[in-house]
């Protein structure tokens, strides 16, 4: 080749790398898909509102977001294999509040999720539903207070597993009251609802994404809901602490997380994209049809509320009883 060829060639290779270097410099994160962890099994609540925001994520990152479910152990599995990822924010975990409980009910985690784990955005805040069958004759929270009462360890309610969220929004409830009743762990949710709904068991804390369709069709009623203030998508229902435990609260949340050590650079883009799509008005919209609150805090208010979290259930299995496994 000669020397005016080579140059040309050289010339022209330079001249084709400029855009694509340019651009990476003025875009750097992300330069690939981004993989997001669900710790749960595929069309569970969890991964539902995964999908339906990884899709506006995307848009707005500029690259694929897949969503990659890693069940088991009680979302130890997937809470552990995010801990353990490089810091580059190429995976990131879409945390559920059990990862304020599992330090509680856990004698040993292959994690710590208050250091090994980056919080980026809480994502929504939804209250649970203290539902009971319509069999039992109470139809208010001061109604049913007053019947287990009366009824000490005669009352069974469900839940999703020992120290899951609707577990411990339960024992919260009876410890509140001095009520006794005896508790009845099921494998998830969806078994514990059969149960509830053939009148196997009459009570139970129900996450609002799987009691909500109950309580509207009349086959389960509705005492309250368990957050700060009513819910938007039951708003005839009081919540526990106006209808008769000062002080009671407990919800359902969800939030992205990355490594610890991502640089600052990259979760300050992925909170800017995440709240993003958060404030969009039809996400919006579908949140509060399902009866769940938008947060989209900053990274380090969320680690506040994950610190809280973390105190708050670990007075909560102690006052149960629940020993650590």
């Amino acid at each position: 080749m000669s020397l005016l060829n080579r140059t040309r060639c050289l010339l022209c290779a330079a001249l084709i790398a400029v855009p694509a270097g340019a651009a990476l410099a003025q875009g750097g994160y992300p330069g690939k898909p981004v993989r997001v962890i669900v710790p749960s099994s595929p069309g569970g609540g969890t991964d539902i509102l995964t999908r339906q925001l990884t899709s506006g994520l995307a848009e707005r990152l500029g690259q694929p977001v897949v969503v990659d479910n890693r069940p088991g152990a009680g979302s130890i599995i997937g809470n552990d294999l995010v801990a353990r990822a490089a810091p580059d924010g190429y995976t990131l975990l879409m945390g559920i509040s059990t990862l304020a409980i599992l330090p509680s009910t856990k004698k040993k985690l292959p994690y710590d999720a208050l250091k090994d784990l980056a919080p980026i955005t809480q994502v929504i805040a939804a209250p649970n539903i203290l539902v009971v069958h319509p069999s039992l004759p109470a139809r208010s929270v001061k109604e049913l207070i007053s019947f287990a009462r009366r009824r000490p360890n005669e009352i069974n309610y469900a839940s999703a597993g020992t120290g899951t969220n609707p577990h411990l929004s339960m024992e919260l409830f009876l410890s509140m009251t001095n009520v006794k009743m005896v508790h009845i762990p099921y494998k998830g949710l969806g078994p514990a609802l059969i149960d509830l709904l053939a009148g196997h068991v009459v009570a139970a804390t129900a996450t609002m994404l799987s009691g909500l369709p109950h309580v509207r069709s009349g086959r389960l009623r509705g005492l309250a809901t368990t957050g700060a203030r009513r819910s938007s998508a039951l708003p005839e229902l009081p919540t526990v602490a106006e209808a008769g435990v000062p002080g009671y609260e407990a919800v359902q949340w969800y939030g992205l997380f990355a490594p610890a050590g991502t640089p600052r650079e990259t979760i300050a883009k992925l909170h800017e994209a995440m709240t993003a799509v958060l404030r969009s008005p039809a996400v919006a919209q579908k949140l509060v049809a399902d009866g769940a609150d938008a947060v989209a805090n900053t990274p380090e208010e969320f680690a506040r509320v994950l610190r809280a979290e973390t105190g708050k259930w670990a007075k909560v299995v102690r006052a149960a009883g629940i020993k650590p496994e």
